[in-house]
């Protein structure tokens, strides 16, 4: 093989391998894409403003996560009960719904560090004798989001109860102030932002204790694939990040006169 021959064929590999190079940068950055499943129908935390556009504590937080991470994200609007299994099958790559980190739900995905607290309330009529536990409230009416931890919790340590289970929480308020239910269970800061706020709700009122931990979590988590260690990585990461130079504190502030950890 003459040099000029030898010198033509090693330029060819060169070429060749800096443009695998190019083409696997390309690919890896391609990755830095993700699509975000929120609820969309949980206010403060994620809901349609009057043009169909998501807004809400929740969305706020993962358009932050997106802008630290240098990521174009997609954020979806998604039923509570398909959250999980849509999840798994690929149909989105994050979950940013305030979640409940629970052991139940740890078997199945991945959560990020703790990004808020959870803590559940009891809501009933004005008036209404302060006892909740289950044999004070047997053979009354309880309504709760169906899939929720109040859920979970209610169908675990009330079942002497009546529940009933709703698709939404704004459901079982309209329930509670039609009489239909004796009492609601679910977030209290939701409530208290929420339907505490409103003419429906002069006749209520928080009843009981405030209940967290054991069924209802650890706090709230941002959920990601147990295959995909790389981005619960990146999420960690941004949560940091936004925790660190006060954009958390901003957009808390934005919905909430209080902490939410």
């Amino acid at each position: 093989m003459t040099p000029s021959m030898r010198r033509f064929r090693l330029l060819r590999w060169l070429t060749c391998a800096t443009l695998s190079t190019a083409v696997w940068i390309g690919a890896a950055h391609a990755q830095d894409s993700y699509r975000i499943a929120t609820e969309g129908t949980y206010p403060p935390w994620s809901y349609k403003d009057a043009q169909g556009t998501l807004q809400g504590w929740d969305v706020d937080i993962a358009r932050a996560l997106c802008e630290k991470m240098k990521a174009k994200c997609e954020i979806v609007a998604q039923d509570w009960d398909g959250m999980l299994p849509g999840l798994l099958s690929r149909k989105f790559d994050l979950i940013v719904a305030s979640m409940a980190i629970t052991e139940q739900r740890r078997q199945r995905v991945a959560f990020s560090t703790k990004y808020k607290d959870t803590v559940s309330r009891f809501v009933a009529r004005k008036g209404t004798p302060d006892e909740v536990s289950p044999q004070a409230l047997k053979g009354k009416t309880i309504g709760v989001q169906r899939g929720s931890i109040q859920a979970g919790f209610l169908t675990h340590n009330y079942g002497s109860a009546d529940l009933r289970f709703y698709d939404t929480p704004q459901a079982a308020e309209l329930d509670l102030v039609a009489g239909r239910v004796d009492y609601i269970f679910g977030n209290m800061v939701t409530y208290f932002v929420g339907f505490m706020k409103t003419p429906q709700a002069k006749d209520f009122a928080f009843v009981g204790p405030e209940f967290t931990g054991g069924l209802l979590g650890e706090g709230n988590g941002i959920a990601v694939r147990k295959d995909d260690p790389q981005t619960l990585a990146k999420v960690n990461a941004a949560l940091d990040a936004i925790r660190a130079d006060g954009t958390y504190d901003r957009i808390t502030a934005k919905y909430f006169p209080f902490k939410l950890m």
